[in-house]
């Protein structure tokens, strides 16, 4: 899979809705609200892209998964456990 940050981008100014609790909360920490997002929208691209693979793939794996069922692991007879 791609990695979700392969070179630096263009920065691009985007308008986020949080709860003032929470952002207060942030502040107090200072917890960089610009890298928390970021980072929490690159987490949910990346298992978004994972979860899309996996469907689109899903057809593979049950092919693969099927020949192994009705026919076994080629090399099984050497297997010592």
């Amino acid at each position: 899979m791609p990695d979700t940050h392969p070179v630096p981008d263009i920065r691009r100014a985007t308008n986020v809705t949080l709860p003032e609790t929470l952002v207060a909360q942030a502040k107090e920490l200072k917890v960089n609200i610009s890298q928390a997002c970021e980072a929490g929208l690159a987490a949910q691209v990346k298992a978004a892209r994972e979860k899309k693979w996996l469907e689109e793939n899903r057809e593979a794996f049950e092919c693969y998964n099927k020949y192994f069922e009705e026919n076994g692991l080629t090399l099984e007879r050497f297997r010592t456990f």
